[in-house]
């Protein structure tokens, strides 16, 4: 009979979620925010379509409740989303969020996708409220539900240009433009602006990707 032991079956198991749970821990703030979106989508999928839409419009950031509740609603629209697709987000989020958390660290990490998600939301809104007292859009327009990541979600896949290493730097902030920009030439709406303002945001967040003067070295 053989002298060795078999290998046990749940080893490699155990291997992978030893990884998962690395993984995972090393970016502690985005899975947090994952977490409460898959909540929050949840929560979503029992409301009936009427109820829901009320529901996510005061939480939305558009003209109306800006200008009466707007700390509450800029925080709050980060945590619901309206498209009830939790999977893509489950993929961007470690794509994206969860490597830009692992460079900055956390604090600086959500430094960068506040700012966007905050500054962009100002930018679109603002611009979208000139529009209407222009006669250029709807008077209805102020109160469109408005929830969502996407502008923090662009601004940390910007910030990300600068932990591209140098031969690919150049390719990469080419695609975020193009990704960001062209929709503002062949279908432009208010929040395809507010997507190209807050990747532009994430560039300028350079000085956070800097450490003691000197960026932290790329690999």
């Amino acid at each position: 009979m053989p002298s060795g032991h078999p290998a046990r079956p749940h080893a490699a198991p155990a291997s992978w979620l030893r990884v998962l749970r690395s993984w995972i821990r090393s970016a502690p703030g985005t899975y947090l925010w994952l977490t409460a979106l898959f909540v929050t989508t949840v929560i979503v999928h029992q409301m009936s379509p009427a109820f829901e839409e009320e529901f996510l419009r005061r939480r939305s950031t558009n003209i109306h409740e800006l200008s009466r509740h707007p700390v509450r609603v800029l925080i709050a629209s980060a945590f619901w989303i309206d498209s009830g697709q939790w999977l893509p987000y489950a993929a961007l989020y470690t794509v994206f969020h969860a490597p830009a958390e692992r460079r900055l660290g956390t604090p600086r990490w959500l430094a960068v996708a506040a700012t966007a998600h905050v500054l962009a939301t100002l930018v679109s809104e603002g611009i979208l409220a000139w529009a209407i007292r222009r006669g250029h859009a709807p008077p209805s327009a102020a109160d469109t539900l408005d929830v969502g990541v996407s502008y923090a979600l662009a601004g940390v896949v910007a910030v990300l240009t600068y932990y591209v290493p140098r031969p690919w730097r150049p390719v990469y902030l080419f695609a975020v433009l193009v990704i960001y920009a062209v929709p503002l030439i062949t279908r432009p709406t208010f929040t395809d602006i507010g997507h190209l303002a807050a990747a532009l945001i994430g560039l300028g967040c350079y000085p956070l990707t800097r450490r003691g003067g000197t960026r932290e070295r790329e690999t």
